[in-house]
C-alpha cells in the first residue's frame, strides 16, 4: 500500500518531466544551435562544470536567505504593529501597495548608487520582491484568531504579548507557511532580477546567464535554469516538509491524510 502510494505520488511529476524533456530535444533540434541547445549539450556543460555552478548557486541562495530573512521580520513587525494599532495599517499599506506594483528594475539602479556596488543591493531587491506577500498573510493571519478564544483571552486579562504568542502566532502559522510557500520560489526570481539589474559583482547564477548571453553561450543558459528550477524546488520541499511537522495539529493537515 504505501509502495503504491509513492508510485502515485511520484510519477505523475516524472512523467511530466520526461515529456518536458523529450519536447525541448524536438524543439531543439529542429531549431539552430544558438537559439535553443539540446539536451545532451546542456547535460554537458553541467557535468563539465559542476563546481562554477555550485558556487554561483550557492551566491544565489546566499541573496536568497538574507532577502527571505529581512523581509520577513519586517513585514511581520509590521503586522502586528497594523494588528494593534489601526494608524499603522493606514499608513503603511498604500506605501506597500505602490511599492508591490512598481517594477523591480525601476528602482534597482539607484539602489546601487545608495548601498554601493556589491551585494547588498541585491539583498534588498529581493527583499522587496517577496515583502508583500509576506505582509499580507502575516496580517491576515493574526487576524484569523477565533472570536471565542478571543473574548476568553481578555476574561483571563491576557495582556497583548500573551494574547500575540499564544493565540494570534499559532492561528497565523497556516498563512504564514502559505506565504513561505509563495516567496521561497519567488526569492529565487527576485535574487535573479537583482543579479540582472545591478551591477558589481558577477557571482550568481543570474550574473552567469547575463553573461553568457553576450558571449552566446546557449547551454550555460540552459544549464543555468534547470540549476535555478532545481533550487527553487528544492526550497519548495523543504518548505512543505517544514509545514507538515509544525501544522501537524491543524485541521487541514488530517483532512490531507
Amino acid at each position: 500500500m504505501i509502495r503504491r502510494l509513492r508510485l502515485a505520488t511520484w510519477l505523475p511529476p516524472l512523467v511530466a518531466l520526461a515529456l518536458l524533456v523529450l519536447v525541448w530535444q524536438l524543439v531543439a533540434l529542429h531549431e539552430p544551435p544558438h537559439a535553443v541547445a539540446t539536451v545532451p549539450a546542456t547535460l554537458s556543460e553541467l557535468a563539465d562544470q559542476p563546481g562554477m555552478f555550485a558556487s554561483n548557486a550557492l551566491v544565489t541562495l546566499q541573496e536568497v536567505a538574507v532577502g527571505l530573512a529581512t523581509s520577513f521580520a519586517v513585514a511581520f513587525a509590521l503586522a502586528v504593529a497594523m494588528v494593534h494599532v489601526e494608524v499603522v495599517e493606514r499608513a503603511v499599506m498604500p506605501l506597500a501597495v505602490a511599492l508591490n506594483v512598481t517594477p523591480v528594475i525601476a528602482y534597482a539602479p539607484g539602489l546601487v548608487f545608495l548601498l554601493g556596488f556589491g551585494i547588498a543591493p541585491r539583498y534588498v531587491v529581493t527583499a522587496i520582491v517577496v515583502f508583500f506577500p509576506f505582509l499580507v498573510n502575516s496580517l491576515v493571519g493574526l487576524r484569523s484568531v477565533d472570536p471565542r478564544a478571543l473574548d476568553l483571552f481578555r476574561t483571563l486579562d491576557a495582556s497583548r504579548r500573551e494574547v500575540l504568542v499564544r493565540l494570534r502566532l499559532p492561528s497565523s502559522l497556516p498563512f504564514l507557511f502559505a506565504a513561505a510557500r509563495i516567496c521561497l520560489p519567488l526569492s529565487v526570481v527576485g535574487a535573479v532580477v537583482a543579479e540582472f539589474t545591478t551591477s558589481g559583482s558577477d557571482a550568481g547564477l543570474g550574473s552567469v546567464i547575463a553573461s553568457a548571453n553576450q558571449q552566446l553561450e546557449i547551454p550555460v543558459i540552459y544549464a543555468s535554469i534547470i540549476v535555478l528550477a532545481a533550487l527553487g524546488l528544492a526550497l519548495t520541499l523543504a518548505v512543505s516538509l517544514v509545514e507538515r511537522r509544525v501544522l501537524s495539529w491543524h485541521p487541514s493537515r488530517s483532512r490531507s491524510r
